[in-house]
């Protein structure tokens, strides 16, 4: 009996002493975690490097690629991350018919970032159809609250080959 009380003593110990050295280890990341977004925030109003983290309430207006005309406009939201990833979803186009855009930004310099998604398409029956490639370069305004975008997407089938290719520009605010 003395023997089996001291087991489950011991064993309760190690198991404490695990949960404790799990504890400090992530308590020991969490506090380098926040030194290092400290960091790069202020890397960042000095930079203007990641200045456009956030998720913005964007208007899509897809456009004449040779004349510049206006065809359509519609909104989406833009999701831009730590670390230069980014999420995409359109009212554009129906959700049954395409994926939500994955992609990543970068800062090009002064007020000047570009990102790039992409995102497969569906046909009404779920068949795939392809994906689509957008690319754009944004100037974001001095205060961060609002950015202005244009650039091109690429639509691709289902082999990998390019038929077609469009212009849009966007105008963006910040969703708060």
């Amino acid at each position: 009996m003395k023997s089996n009380i001291v087991k489950i003593v011991g064993g309760m110990v190690l198991g404490i002493l695990v949960i404790s050295t799990l504890t400090l280890g992530l308590v020991s990341a969490q506090d380098a975690s926040g030194l290092v977004s400290a960091q790069n925030d202020s890397q960042s109003q000095n930079g203007g490097g990641g200045r456009l983290k956030g998720t913005w309430n964007v208007q899509v207006t897809l456009r004449n690629c040779q004349t510049g005309a206006a065809i359509r406009t519609f909104p989406s939201i833009g999701t831009f991350m730590s670390g230069g990833t980014m999420l995409d979803s359109t009212s554009g186009t129906p959700q049954a018919q395409k994926t939500p855009g994955h992609g990543v930004w970068s800062h090009a310099g002064e007020n000047t970032y570009r990102f790039k998604f992409k995102s497969f398409s569906f046909d009404a029956s779920g068949n795939p159809t392809g994906w689509t490639i957008i690319s754009h370069e944004a100037n974001l305004n001095h205060s961060a609250d609002e950015y202005e975008s244009a650039g091109i997407a690429e639509v691709y089938d289902p082999n990998g080959n390019l038929v077609f290719t469009g212009c849009s520009s966007t105008t963006a605010t910040r969703f708060e």
